[in-house]
């Protein structure tokens, strides 16, 4: 027996774990072809979905401005009563007409 003996069946062992482990990776993925149509369809879907949290993201913001906008007018349409009818009025005050 030589010295490469050793190393010889070592590298045959580590070989044969290698291919099992190759062969049951293989039968849990299945046909390449097939993963390789089921990759390129989540990264369509992830492409599509992207575009549509970016669309989504920017119609949030348009409705956050007109939401800013009417609560400012509405705010200024509640100071403009406030003044038509006196500042104390509409926090339960006396009205200014005096019954007869």
């Amino acid at each position: 027996m030589s010295d490469l003996d050793p190393s010889a069946r070592r590298l045959d062992a580590a070989l044969k774990r290698l291919e099992g482990a190759l062969d049951s990776l293989m039968s849990r993925t299945g046909d390449p072809a097939v993963t390789r149509a089921e990759l390129a369809a989540l990264v369509e879907d992830r492409a599509r979905m992207a575009e549509e949290l970016d669309a989504s993201l920017a119609r949030e913001e348009e409705l956050q401005a007109l939401a800013d906008e009417a609560s400012e007018a509405l705010g200024a349409a509640i100071e403009e009563v406030r003044a038509a009818l006196g500042n104390g009025d509409l926090a339960g005050g006396t009205s200014e007409e005096s019954p007869e």
